[in-house]
């Protein structure tokens, strides 16, 4: 299979940061050529004129089997949200609803480019998860959820650290490298308030001697960290660090409020740090200091959170408010566009391990593409704004035309090629009415 894409301009995200008028040739699932004009007939032309053609969008932090549950907690905060609304919805899946939970998330990711996403699943069922993202054509790191242990969590979801580890090597067995190797496993401990000491021992010796990522949640909410403290004696980032967790193969959400001590220890594990602004301001979690930690040399990227606390899975809206809410604090020049692209792009193709194969436009790479139409009010007058700015200011979700992914298109001009939409409605519905019945909440 050979694909065209004529007469774009390229944000390459290259080690120069070339923004170029090009063609790329992709075969197969790789960009095999990048020049001014490209001849070479291929099956599938598109004509880029007036686009921008990036990188795919990473999500660096989701979790697909909370779509179903988007609007069902609203204007809560994290323990709350989780123990009253969340666990209960998320213990009342099915194979089915889950299936269609990770599908509807998928489909969302896609329409609004995002290529890649890193997930964490619920305790159950988890088959279902991957067999969405194989349908979907979505490019995937993520896990069965571990939890074994925790306040109020619900029977539904507390599981024995036996069968959440026997599981979880088993999904890994059966999945890594599936889905023609866009699908990756990762070891998904919750937090330290659902996880035992011993399960996230047993974790972190499986992550070295497998080489398996690990993607949790720390230091997100006030309540949580004193938690912590008072359960272990210890801050979350230091615990997590005397359990040898803290590396480059560990996806971290949130990390809002550390200590210094514990920004170094980030900084200085190349631990991966996912920031989701919009989800840290609607559970009123707080500000993450971002600024400072890419200063210090963190490793960070972007991501949405669950659609129960952020309602969205839009990475474009993400990249626009990590530039804007930290302005007040450090200054107008504090989180720069293209920085911000590179978080979404780059930093993200870091946190899942695979900067050497995605994250940029470039000769060899994986063909995970993007084009964005500048066709709207929005974004006009095109010759007034650098490409980064139109990106992270002014860009829209539904800008996005055309979203490739491992060579294959899987949305062009709002259509998904892979997943019935009118299907994805009606199991959605029905999904939804069965659990919220089952779950006794809504």
């Amino acid at each position: 299979m050979s694909l065209l894409i004529k007469n774009g301009i390229l944000v390459t995200m290259n080690n120069a940061r070339e923004v170029i008028k090009a063609d790329i040739l992709v075969q197969q699932d790789r960009i095999v050529e990048i020049a001014s004009q490209i001849d070479q007939p291929a099956q599938q032309v598109i004509d880029a004129h007036d686009m921008l053609v990036i990188p795919g969008l990473i999500q660096a932090h989701v979790h697909l089997c909370q779509a179903l549950f988007r609007g069902c907690a609203d204007d809560m905060e994290l323990l709350d949200w989780l123990k009253l609304r969340i666990w209960p919805l998320e213990g009342s899946h099915d194979p089915d609803s889950l299936y269609y939970s990770a599908l509807l998330g998928c489909a969302e990711c896609l329409r609004a480019g995002s290529t890649a996403i890193i997930d964490m699943g619920t305790v159950h069922h988890s088959d279902s998860i991957f067999h969405a993202v194989q349908s979907s054509g979505i490019r995937y790191l993520g896990g069965k959820c571990l939890m074994d242990s925790g306040s109020q969590v619900p029977a539904t979801l507390l599981d024995h650290s036996d069968n959440a580890i026997n599981e979880s090597m088993d999904l890994y067995q059966r999945w890594n490298g599936k889905g023609e190797g866009r699908i990756h496993y990762a070891l998904c401990p919750r937090f330290a308030l659902s996880c035992s000491e011993s399960l996230l021992k047993q974790i972190q010796q499986l992550s070295v001697n497998y080489q398996i990522p690990i993607h949790s949640h720390a230091s997100e909410n006030l309540e949580e960290v004193r938690a912590v403290q008072q359960m272990t004696g210890m801050r979350n980032i230091a615990y997590l660090d005397k359990l040898g967790i803290l590396s480059d193969k560990l996806i971290l959400a949130h990390c809002i409020h550390l200590d210094e001590k514990e920004k170094e220890m980030l900084c200085c594990s190349k631990t991966n740090i996912s920031h989701c602004p919009t989800a840290n301001l609607k559970l009123a979690s707080g500000i993450a200091r971002i600024p400072e930690l890419l200063a210090g040399g963190a490793r960070v990227a972007l991501g949405s959170d669950g659609p129960p606390c952020n309602n969205n899975l839009n990475l474009f809206q993400e990249m626009r408010l990590a530039a804007l809410i930290q302005k007040p604090q450090y200054g107008p020049s504090s989180m720069p566009a293209e920085k911000v692209f590179e978080l979404a792009t780059l930093g993200g193709a870091q946190a899942m391990g695979l900067d050497k194969e995605i994250g940029s436009l470039e000769k060899g790479k994986k063909a995970d593409i993007v084009l964005v139409k500048l066709g709207g009010w929005h974004t006009q007058p095109l010759a007034a704004a650098r490409v980064y700015t139109q990106l992270v200011y002014q860009a829209r979700s539904d800008d996005v035309y055309c979203t490739i992914v491992n060579g294959k298109i899987l949305m062009q001009d709002s259509r998904l090629t892979t997943i019935d939409e009118r299907e994805l409605r009606a199991g959605v519905e029905d999904s939804f009415s069965r659990v919220a019945r089952r779950s006794g909440i809504i």
